[in-house]
């Protein structure tokens, strides 16, 4: 494979929000890129794009706003993935590369199998995990990625050299990159992101339904934040994520039922061994890998 070093012409980012708009900064605080378009629906978001310079210029049509670009980063909602690939790829230049930004890969690959034709092989599925709770490109900032993972899951067609270039590009953004086939990538994912994220929602809707909520609120301590705090993401986003990773996230929920269900039999049988078995387990297990 061909080690790069990354820089563009022209670089589209279609979802100019919180991962698109850092991504942006990250590459102009990396001095990469001569120029960066947007693209989206929101033209007042776009214009504030461009007032906090984070793009230069914006298009709404998506083949637009992909004509001369070398580079394309879709960063669009997933289940806005395949409207975008439909519109943008009459206007992709024959030397373009191609990646994006979703949570799930699976559902992206099909689709850009489906609509992609020759380009196919200019796609690059990736994933930064990296993000917070909040959401618009007012919250975007250049650091995001620091030192966080991006994972890159290139398929069959994907050409090589265009792999090296992406990498180079999340590396440029100060990104740690790794690689994963698609099918393990949506199964680490569920457990590790899908899951938490599902849960957050959960509890907090469980509280929310309460009698005197406004007292079951009012005594939550830190625990309760720190455990909860991703529940203040897009809820539409992560409606997303949850049906178009459906298959991977039953499963990992159906395990996690299945524990917790163990865990609740503990409790009303009063056996506290078991119960400091699975705490302990879990305190030593986190323990070590957020050291």
């Amino acid at each position: 494979m061909t080690t790069h070093s990354f820089s563009s012409k022209r670089l589209t980012i279609i979802g100019v929000g919180l991962i698109g708009g850092s991504l942006a900064r990250a590459l102009r605080r990396a001095g990469v890129c001569d120029e960066i378009v947007g693209c989206g629906r929101d033209e007042v978001h776009l214009q504030k794009a461009v007032e906090l310079g984070v793009i230069d210029r914006y298009e709404i049509d998506s083949a637009t706003a992909v004509s001369g670009a070398d580079v394309v980063v879709l960063a669009v909602p997933l289940r806005a993935m395949v409207t975008v690939l439909a519109e943008m790829v009459a206007g992709l230049a024959m030397d373009v590369v191609i990646t994006d930004v979703g949570s799930a890969k699976g559902c992206v690959v099909e689709e850009a199998r489906s609509l992609l034709g020759e380009h196919l092989s200019d796609f690059v599925p990736g994933h930064p995990i990296a993000g917070t709770e909040q959401s618009g490109v007012e919250a975007s900032f250049a650091e995001l990625f620091d030192h966080r993972s991006v994972i890159l899951t290139p398929i069959e067609e994907t050409d090589s050299d265009k792999c090296a270039r992406i990498r180079a590009m999340w590396e440029a953004a100060g990104a740690n990159v790794t690689e994963m086939a698609v099918l393990h990538h949506d199964e680490v994912l569920a457990a590790t992101s899908h899951l938490p994220h599902l849960l957050a929602f959960s509890l907090v809707n469980t509280l929310a339904s309460l009698d005197e909520r406004k007292e079951v609120f009012d005594y939550a301590a830190g625990g309760f934040r720190d455990f909860t705090r991703i529940a203040s993401s897009d809820p539409v986003m992560w409606r997303d994520i949850c049906m178009e990773n459906r298959d991977a996230l039953l499963e990992i929920l159906q395990h996690f039922n299945n524990d917790l269900k163990q865990l609740e039999e503990a409790v009303r049988d009063n056996d506290g061994e078991a119960v400091v078995n699975v705490f302990s387990r879990a305190k030593t297990t986190r323990d070590r890998i957020c050291s």
